[in-house]
């Protein structure tokens, strides 16, 4: 898999649809703190987004969606100057996955969800990502628009597992903006995931995720990128924020962390096929990242367990 599917499976990325809302008139709704990834998608008409922390508003006009990733409240309004109402006076917890109707509706629809991520790595995933990403129309075919459109029909006229089809395509919404926002070259929060639009530094990380326990050095990793290795590591640093090892190194110590939990392999079974010739440097390397030792946080994701 390429780098980003393997973050998004490792992090067992689960999908929900919250449902729709149509709206009319002046408007506001207040949205409270919340985890993992939000994401709207404006339907019909447009609206503005105010996030906590946020310097300006943003305008999102139809066709258009915006992903979430800093668990800030957040507000979406016809008029800034309208007196926002709470979203869960509107529609109960119960009704999830129908459309609020709010002031008779018919000016403005809008599709929402969120993501969840495994907890205890879901930073690797969320640190890399803006506090906003506004995704504009695609210019010609929109897969965007595609999945979104979809997605309201499923709300609309509910029909046998739709719920597993609302999930999955809100799964292709949130994949088809990073690509949108990669394609884009809107990179401004660097990271290892906006790096994959630079071709070399991809294909870098490419190689380190197909082959996390291959013996690797600064050498070996520059002639993936076709750049002398002064020049690579410089670049590779700009692009990701963290030398070219200490990335390998964090993304084998995620895969171990994935694997103590998931496996029955020994520390030293697991260490050795991450490129680690024995138990001791592979346990020295993984409390340096993950502050504990490898069979101590076996135990501790074993008994307090895995929460979304």
């Amino acid at each position: 898999m390429d780098p980003l599917s393997d973050v998004l499976s490792l992090l067992k990325l689960r999908s929900y649809v919250s449902g729709g809302f149509d709206a009319s008139g002046d408007w506001a709704v207040q949205f409270g703190p919340f985890e993992g990834i939000k994401f709207h998608a404006v339907l019909r008409g447009r609206c503005w987004l105010c996030v906590d922390g946020e310097p300006e508003p943003l305008e999102v006009a139809e066709g258009e969606c915006f992903l979430l990733a800093r668990g800030k409240p957040f507000r979406i309004a016809s008029d800034l100057a309208a007196e926002p109402v709470a979203f869960g006076t509107l529609v109960p917890p119960a009704k999830d996955g129908r459309i609020v109707t709010h002031n008779g509706g018919g000016e403005f629809l809008s599709v929402g969800g969120y993501f969840t991520l495994a907890d205890g790595q879901a930073d690797l995933l969320l640190d890399v990502l803006p506090a906003v990403i506004h995704v504009r129309e695609e210019p010609g075919p929109s897969t965007l628009r595609w999945c979104i459109e979809r997605m309201r029909e499923e709300l609309r006229e509910p029909q046998p597992g739709g719920g597993i089809v609302a999930q999955q395509l809100a799964t292709l919404v949130l994949v088809q903006a990073l690509r949108l926002q990669l394609a884009g070259g809107r990179n401004e929060p660097g990271g290892w995931l906006f790096a994959l639009a630079d071709k070399r530094m991809r294909a870098v990380i490419d190689a380190m995720h197909e082959t996390p326990g291959a013996k690797w050095t600064l050498q070996t990793l520059a002639e993936q990128a076709a750049m002398s290795r002064t020049s690579f590591a410089l670049r590779f640093k700009e692009l990701v924020g963290l030398s070219p090892m200490d990335y390998l190194t964090r993304w084998r110590m995620t895969l171990a962390a994935a694997k103590l939990t998931q496996s029955r392999d020994s520390v030293a079974e697991i260490g050795l096929a991450l490129g680690y010739e024995s138990e001791k440097s592979f346990s020295t390397a993984f409390k340096r990242i993950m502050k504990c030792a490898p069979r101590q946080y076996g135990r501790r994701q074993i008994n307090g367990g895995v929460s979304n």
